[in-house]
């Protein structure tokens, strides 16, 4: 049967595999409660049937993530539909940001971080980067949601880049980070691109003034980096619902990638979206930002181990998959954790289940590893790791190249304003496709 575009991620086809050719109940099932407005009788592109069928072993093997006919929180590589054949392999993302921490899912069974710098202490120790802190969450997050392999969930939570290798490089703290820091901390990376291969550069942080990006020296900054060679990926920030929902640098500067952030509600459906509260221009110099847009809510990211979140979420897990006659004994083993649950030890037991399930969804915990987060500090990773598939399947292709390939094959949403869209939503496959594309072109 002809059809012009998949009905789950648009691409452009000439054959619509429809119900009989799907054969697996489960399956279809999978695909029905993803994309709520999909039937078998819309039919699905072999590229989406594809990733479906490698997503289902792994949810198979996370009972917990798939049950009661919904899936908690869909990985990003389906959600956004990844060309799976690339992983960012051979390329380097280095990731400004408050701290980091060197996740599982970033060291094991390889460790992929090649280097650790902190812009705002000279003399820091680098075996810092192992104690956890308040500061390290943030930079923990948009690293493993970029480049994570999912190693703590059988890689059903992993980033679109799970082999692409990292440069981690600290430009403040979580309770500060300087407009001037920022800059340093791109100059770093200009000086050792070489260095470690550095190809792309995620900024999930912003300067706190606006001025234009012809004298701003953190603009200037992030335009050397991209003339150096490296894509530059900015978050466009989170003050779109405000009077003042400005841009602020890197983010305004005309040679980076900004990204804006839409609310996809969790689903595969193209048509069931909504606005998400992401910063959009003009900016200071009537620039139009972002110039695309990526999921910004109910994004799967890791949570910082040895911390009393991480202690909950262990705990909320172990409580939600525990037999009802062994529930309150698995409470009396673990005291101290929640002080809530721990009054509420001789409730009965339909109580205490509705106790654990308010607080799973209060600290937006997924499993005892992962929870779900928002921002476009995290729709500005995903971007980076769809850059550095491109990267890998094309590493001929310059920094402004790829922004164009990003913006010609993006999606215009039909429910978010234009001037909070730019261009469109990332496909990331058609990006990649069309970076496979000017492998045969002559240059330009």
């Amino acid at each position: 049967m002809p059809f012009r575009y998949c009905p789950l991620c648009g691409r452009p086809g000439n054959q619509l595999l429809a119900d009989g050719d799907l054969g697996d109940r489960e399956l279809v099932r999978l695909i029905s409660v993803s994309a709520p407005g999909w039937s078998p009788d819309r039919g699905l592109c072999l590229p989406c049937l594809a990733l479906f069928r490698g997503g289902l072993d792994r949810f198979r093997s996370n009972p917990t993530i798939f049950h009661g006919g919904r899936l908690h929180i869909l990985p990003t590589p389906l959600r956004v539909g990844a060309d799976e054949r690339f992983t960012g392999r051979g390329v380097t993302i280095a990731f400004l940001d408050s701290g980091f921490y060197p996740h599982p899912d970033l060291v094991s069974p390889r460790n992929r971080i090649l280097h650790y710098e902190n812009i705002v202490d000279s003399g820091f120790d680098p075996a810092e980067i192992g104690r956890p802190d308040v500061s390290s969450w943030h930079g923990l997050m948009t690293s493993v949601v970029a480049t994570g392999n999912g190693h703590l969930s059988n890689g059903l939570y992993r980033g679109i880049a799970s082999e692409a290798n990292l440069v981690l490089v600290k430009v403040g703290s979580a309770q500060r980070i300087l407009h001037d820091d920022i800059r340093r901390g791109i100059e770093w990376a200009i000086t050792n691109r070489e260095r470690f291969n550095i190809r792309v550069i995620n900024i999930s942080c912003g300067g706190d003034y606006e001025e234009s990006y012809l004298t701003d020296g953190l603009s200037q900054a992030a335009e050397r980096a991209v003339r150096a060679g490296m894509v530059v990926v900015c978050a466009a920030g989170n003050v779109g619902n405000s009077p003042d929902h400005s841009v602020l640098p890197p983010a305004s500067t005309p040679a980076v990638i900004t990204v804006g952030g839409f609310n996809d509600k969790n689903t595969l459906e193209l048509e069931d979206n909504e606005v998400y509260h992401s910063s959009y221009g003009p900016t200071i110099d009537g620039l139009q930002k972002p110039e695309i847009v990526a999921p910004s809510i109910w994004l799967a990211a890791p949570i910082l181990p040895d911390t009393a979140t991480a202690s909950e979420a262990w705990l909320y897990d172990l409580l939600q998959n525990t037999p009802d006659a062994e529930l309150r004994e698995v409470l009396r083993k673990h005291p101290g954790i929640d002080h809530n649950l721990d009054q509420a030890i001789e409730l009965p037991i339909y109580l205490i289940r509705h106790l654990v399930a308010i607080r799973l969804h209060d600290a937006n915990v997924i499993s005892g590893h992962y929870k779900h987060v928002d921002g476009t500090s995290f729709a500005a990773p995903i971007v980076s790791a769809v850059v550095a598939q491109m990267l890998e399947a094309n590493p001929e292709l310059r920094p402004w190249e790829v922004k164009r390939v990003l913006i010609e094959t993006a999606l215009r949403l039909k429910r978010v304003p234009v001037e909070r869209q730019g261009w469109g939503t990332i496909i990331p496959a058609r990006a990649v496709a069309r970076a496979l594309e000017r492998l045969t072109r002559e240059p330009e």
